[in-house]
């Protein structure tokens, strides 16, 4: 029911929907662009429309009554930064856990204007060894979905610069913030 009621929501608002055809178990979902708090509404949308659960980086602090009730049903993972270990090793560690995870990140990490990315999500999919599906908002189009899946190859800068050029031709929520 949600998956339609979803889908639905996205089509009465213009939006087309494209999703990937193959089904990754565990991968992570490069999410770009994120210029405004209508992505991760649209996104969530969009990624029930297609039948999936992706989970989402979160602060600890933000999971406390009543916020952790509704971080834990979107999909919320906590990220502990005052542990010694990376939030990469701690999400290396999620995907180990799990037969299922898919895990999306917004490489700019904000919602402003950055120069450049974070590398945090390339370095889990690597240490996970999982695809990078890239997944886009194109607000002009009204078009939201998958473009491509990615396999990350160890050269990083090679490699973000060929993730990064899946967006050349999409139009973010606030342009000039991307």
């Amino acid at each position: 029911m949600m998956q339609w009621i979803s889908r639905k929501l996205l089509q009465w608002n213009g939006w087309k929907l494209f999703p990937w055809k193959e089904d990754f178990p565990k991968c992570v979902i490069c999410v770009a662009p994120h210029t405004s708090n209508w992505d991760f509404i649209v996104g969530k949308l969009f990624y029930n429309a297609v039948g999936k659960d992706a989970k989402f980086l979160i602060k600890k602090e933000w999971f406390v009554f009543p916020m952790n009730i509704i971080f834990n049903m979107l999909g919320g993972v906590a990220v502990d930064r005052s542990k010694h270990r990376s939030v990469t090793d701690q999400m290396i560690e999620e995907f180990n856990k799990h037969t299922k995870f898919q895990l999306a990140i917004t490489p700019e990490g904000t919602r402003k204007k950055v120069d450049e990315w974070k590398r945090g999500f390339y370095y889990i999919a690597l240490g996970a060894k999982v695809p990078i599906l890239i997944a886009f908002f194109d607000y002009v189009k009204k078009e939201v979905g998958f473009k491509s899946v990615f396999y990350p190859t160890g050269d990083v800068e090679a490699d973000i610069l060929r993730i990064r050029s899946f967006y050349t031709d999409v139009n973010a929520h606030h342009p000039e913030k991307f």
